[in-house]
């Protein structure tokens, strides 16, 4: 009996994604892409293009390739830590060719409305239009997943800024700029300090003879690299720390979190700091807490790891799961979905962080990072102690 059919709109990494979860449960994907590429908003492009989102040159991901990955497909352990958006289209076109996706991706072909059927009551199904090379074409599907991504369209808000119309140099958005080349010897003004305005301001700061990063509120600034080297999310986005921070009063995660960083250059110093404590920002309203959340949706669809069954069977496992870094492969270990892989994926991820950092071989006999016993039965305690509380109050 064949799957239902399914849409999926976009091919960039969400879309790929999709394709794939469809194809394991025996669903029959059709995707449309409007370009004639995979890759989405990681795709660079010299020219921008209206209704397609849009990166610059030197675009580089602000997390770390072990908490970036598909959840059974890791990054080769040579890829450096934080992946230049070329990095990323090599990955997705591994992907791709592993899992024989291109032969369901439609590429030139743009979506032109998506309407439920005079049945849909009855049917749940969809009427889909689609239009390629000047010529629309009508197919009825019973689901749609929409994988076009969020910044496909610039916001310029110029009516924020009086007196504009009168200013006599040139002003883009962000998703017009590509490189510097153009801006050598200007004196800039980046409006802005999130993600984008802070990479354009040191992208800009090589070529011009002044730029200005501005900022109404001020942010607290994290490094990629946290502790030890070790790449930020990996170090703090584990089991354990989450429950501590859920455990902690609000007020002494704040005091905590902004002391340390705080140490790494005084804010108030430089002019950035910013007016809401650590925990309080408005800035992004669709933030959540990464473990809190994802734990949400994998208890819905039945993947959630259970470390207490793990702590019986696979001590090991277990251990690594609470204390390292939560990385999707996690939600690979059992449940809907499980992947043989998993297990091997979380043993040999810190290996694969450490592999492109190694560039050169020591002569002399590097460090015993490894756990005294002691240090790892009370560990161990420490983790059955946390499970036991965590099963009580649920």
């Amino acid at each position: 009996m064949p799957g239902k059919r399914i849409a999926v709109i976009g091919a960039g990494v969400s879309g790929l994604g999709a394709i794939k979860s469809c194809l394991e449960v025996g669903l029959e994907p059709t995707c449309f892409e409007g370009s004639n590429d995979i890759g989405g908003l990681w795709r660079y492009e010299e020219k921008t293009e209206g209704g397609r989102p849009s990166i610059y040159r030197s675009a580089t991901s602000n997390t770390s390739k072990e908490m970036t990955a598909y959840s059974d497909y890791p990054f080769p352990a040579h890829f450096p830590n934080y992946v230049h958006n070329s990095k990323i289209m090599e990955y997705l076109r591994m992907y791709v060719r592993h899992f024989h996706l291109t032969k369901h991706i439609r590429f030139l072909t743009r979506v032109r409305s998506v309407r439920k059927r005079p049945d849909f009551c009855s049917t749940g199904q969809w009427d889909v239009v689609v239009e390629t090379e000047g010529k629309q074409e009508s197919y009825v599907f019973d689901g749609i997943m929409v994988c076009t991504g969020l910044y496909s369209e610039p916001v310029l808000p110029l009516e924020n800024f009086p007196g504009i119309k009168r200013f006599k140099g040139e002003y883009i958005h962000s998703w017009e700029y590509k490189s510097p080349e153009k801006f050598q010897g200007k004196r800039i003004v980046v409006v802005g300090i999130g993600n984008s305005g802070v990479d354009l301001a040191i992208d800009l700061s090589r070529v011009a003879s002044q730029v200005f990063l501005s900022t109404r509120t001020g942010s607290w600034i994290w490094n990629r690299v946290w502790d030890n080297g070790l790449p930020m999310d990996v170090a703090l986005f584990s089991r354990f720390n989450s429950i501590l921070e859920n455990l902690m009063p609000t007020f002494l995660t704040n005091r905590l979190a902004e002391n340390k960083l705080n140490a790494r250059f005084n804010h108030d110093m430089y002019g950035l700091q910013p007016k809401h404590r650590f925990l309080n920002s408005s800035r992004d309203t669709r933030r959540v807490p990464f473990i809190d959340y994802m734990d949400d949706i994998a208890s819905e669809i039945g993947v959630k790891p259970n470390l207490l069954s793990l702590l019986l069977w696979d001590p090991k496992l277990a251990v690594k799961s609470f204390f390292g870094p939560c990385t999707p492969y996690q939600y690979r270990l059992q449940g809907p979905g499980s992947w043989a892989g998993a297990r091997e994926a979380i043993m040999t991820q810190t290996e694969r962080i450490i592999k492109p950092l190694r560039t050169r071989s020591l002569a002399c006999a590097p460090p015993q990072h490894s756990l005294p016993c002691w240090l790892k039965s009370v560990c161990v305690a420490l983790l059955v102690s946390v499970l036991t509380v965590v099963l009580l109050k649920q």
